[in-house]
């Protein structure tokens, strides 16, 4: 029998140190950052500084951007020791390449998208993370039909989207994603984590 990782987990939309170290002691693989003006979850690059100093090695840190110019991305980049790029808007393959890092490309999700075709445009991309398609980008805090999620893929999947402690292990087992990323799910109120949920979280990934 072939043993299956664990899906790796991130927690995206920090905003305090607090919950930064709430999420490394409870073990997720990887933090993300806003920066995006719209989010309640946008973080600065100042603000983005401070909380990076409570990262340790080996947790990824992730950079997230909607429609952002080069010119921002690369600002970022210079300031932030960001490890990965996530782009959640509407940036071709050439907006998503060449800042000299790895990156991700979101995908939102409702009947009528083709997953297949989407993944096809960014063969460069780590992976295709998935999440529930809303007016704006992004934050709703609902899931969507993880039956729309093609049994194959010619990318790794990341699955987001309305996730939380009490689903999360049932949509692992549906979609079998490389990795969750978890937000709203984790918290309080907007930008405000709680860390009894990311520990519960963790744990429901952890048991699968």
């Amino acid at each position: 029998m072939t043993l299956r990782a664990k899906p790796r987990i991130k927690v995206c939309g920090l905003t305090r140190v607090e919950d930064v170290q709430a999420a490394v002691a409870a073990g997720v693989d990887a933090i993300g950052l806003v920066f995006y003006a719209a989010s309640p979850r946008h973080v600065t690059i100042a603000q983005a500084k401070v909380l990076c100093q409570a990262i340790p090695p080996f947790v990824t840190i992730v950079g997230l951007f909607v429609n952002a110019s080069r010119a921002e991305v690369h600002r970022v980049i210079e300031a932030v020791p960001l490890n990965l790029l996530q782009f959640h808007g509407d940036e071709t393959i050439d907006q998503c390449e060449g800042f000299g890092l790895p990156y991700l490309r979101a995908a939102r999700v409702r009947p009528g998208v083709d997953l297949l075709e989407f993944a096809s445009q960014f063969p460069s991309a780590r992976a295709l993370l998935l999440d529930t398609w809303t007016p704006a980008f992004g934050g709703s805090g609902e899931s969507f039909d993880w039956s729309l999620v093609p049994s194959s893929c010619p990318l790794p999947v990341i699955l987001s989207g309305g996730l939380h402690p009490d689903n999360v292990a049932a949509a692992i087992r549906q979609v079998q994603p490389v990795a969750v990323d978890v937000s709203s799910g984790v918290e309080s109120a907007k930008g405000i984590k709680d860390a009894d949920k990311i520990r519960a979280f963790v744990e429901a990934v952890r048991g699968t």
